[in-house]
């Protein structure tokens, strides 16, 4: 009889979810989709120099300030680490931060994770899957940002400018971290610098724009910047904002 009381259990449990109707979809004021260069060309140390960066921005007193000034007080983020075109891993999935606490949370299990993307390059591969992780989730923001941060160009996957254009044509925004290489050398394509070709290929949507980290603005201090102007829905000054 036991098989029986379950079968009924679970027919009734059926019955009660299909009722219920689907589940609703959390309000918030942004989804933020970090999208972190994990390729070959970022080192155990560099990797984990940006991971700590975007967990100590997430949790300075002014960046929770901007969080809770929202209208609704709470975000949601995800950390996905890109590299080659086959190359993509949720390091910490979608998770609210609306004070320190949960914001602690969120830094921890960024610092604790393992590494997991491998390969060069693929951008547009990474706007892709930051995207497919946006309309599958169990948030609704009145705004949806992928920020990608990295060192390099596009080298593999499918064209940047489709990734790009249809993310746009969804309601995206796509900011940009330039991460400057040591010595000054062009990390855009044909001796381009990596901030000019991300304000031209990368980035796009209301408000977009450029940030940099090199020696006189350390990874940490971009990364809380940005992170502020985001949260904020600001632009800041530059010549790469897009306004």
């Amino acid at each position: 009889m036991g098989w029986i009381r379950r079968g009924v259990s679970g027919a009734v449990l059926g019955a009660a979810m299909f009722l219920a109707g689907p589940v609703q979809a959390e309000p918030v004021d942004l989804e933020l989709v970090f999208a972190a260069d994990g390729s070959g060309s970022i080192d155990n140390d560099e990797l984990r120099l940006q991971r700590k960066g975007w967990a100590d921005a997430l949790m300075t007193p002014d960046v929770l300030t901007a969080i809770r000034n929202g209208m609704l007080g709470s975000i949601a983020v995800a950390f996905m680490e890109w590299g080659g075109p086959n190359s993509q891993v949720v390091i910490v999935d979608w998770h609210v931060i609306k004070d320190e606490a949960s914001a602690k949370v969120f830094a921890d299990k960024l610092m604790s994770a393992p590494r997991g993307a491998y390969g060069y390059n693929s951008i547009s591969n990474a706007i892709d899957f930051s995207v497919r992780l946006v309309e599958t989730n169990q948030h609704d923001g009145t705004r949806k940002v992928i920020d990608v941060s990295g060192d390099g160009p596009n080298m593999n996957g499918r064209s940047l400018e489709a990734a790009r254009a249809d993310a746009l044509a969804k309601g995206f925004t796509i900011n940009a971290l330039a991460i400057r290489r040591s010595g000054g050398r062009p990390g855009g394509p044909g001796g381009m610098s990596l901030e000019d070709y991300y304000a031209q290929s990368v980035i796009g949507g209301p408000g977009s724009f450029v940030e940099i980290a090199d020696e006189t603005q350390p990874f940490a201090l971009a990364a809380r910047r940005k992170l502020l102007n985001e949260v904020a829905g600001t632009v800041p000054r530059s010549r790469f904002a897009q306004r």
